[in-house]
């Protein structure tokens, strides 16, 4: 699967507080920090340079130590796609397609990251990945993000509800976007949407805005490290691949 054409340029936003997992982008996995896992994986796509919008000093410090880039952003951002813009104003450069991928995901594989790009078809300002599930638990559970998406593959909604309705899976939204140069800025020139406030989910500002989402199918789910039993099973991994 080959890239898109247009110059790309991954971002990966983090900051040391969580409420679950505070310094979690610091976490130790298999000898290094998360925070370098995932800037490893993410050059491992060979889509663009790879940048880390930090919140903080220390994610800076030890992005640079690695051998990586870092560009560290306002702590008083209100979101990791505001950091990712930050860091994309601060490299510079012509990239007209912005990969927003989150810090906490060092178990997803390089060719998803990929595939989400490729989502990206002309008329889509935004583009990102799901996966079907038909377990009663991901339905029932309000921290699964269910994705409603037409046989088209827009993106017609967002919800921690169980949805939509009826017999068959839902899709779990992986948590990866990207977005054209364009559609970001927009994006986070807007204030945050009603339904955004009430989801709790960002994106919903961008279908209110009128932005078109399209969603890529994929079978595989990368589960976020959002607590201390996430962080072992990443650890599991990392060992089970002999690191």
């Amino acid at each position: 699967m080959k890239p898109l054409p247009q110059k790309t340029l991954i971002v990966i936003p983090a900051r040391m507080a969580a409420t679950r997992l505070p310094g979690k982008p610091l976490a130790d996995i298999a000898g290094k920090p998360m925070i370098v896992r995932m800037v490893e994986l993410a050059d491992r796509t060979g889509l663009g340079p790879v940048v880390v919008a930090a919140g903080d000093p220390e994610i800076v410090a030890a992005v640079e130590a690695a051998g990586g880039r870092a560009v560290l952003t306002d702590p008083a951002l209100p979101s990791g796609t505001d950091r990712v813009f930050a860091a994309l104003k601060a490299v510079g450069g012509d990239h007209d397609v912005i990969v927003n991928l989150q810090g906490d995901m060092p178990t997803i594989a390089p060719s998803l990251i990929v595939k989400a790009t490729m989502v990206l078809k002309d008329g889509a300002d935004i583009a990102t990945l799901v996966s079907p599930s038909d377990d009663p638990d991901d339905r029932a559970n309000p921290n699964v993000v269910k994705a409603i998406v037409a046989e088209d593959g827009r993106a017609l909604y967002f919800t921690r509800a169980p949805a939509p309705h009826g017999d068959g899976p839902i899709q779990r939204h992986v948590g990866i976007y990207v977005y054209t140069r364009d559609a970001l800025e927009a994006f986070v020139a807007a204030p945050p949407s009603p339904l955004e406030l009430r989801e709790k989910l960002e994106q919903l500002r961008a279908l209110e805005m009128g932005m078109t989402i399209r969603a890529g199918v994929v079978e595989e789910f990368p589960k976020g490290v959002d607590s201390p039993p996430d962080l072992e099973l990443a650890r599991a991994y990392f060992a089970e691949l002999g690191e």
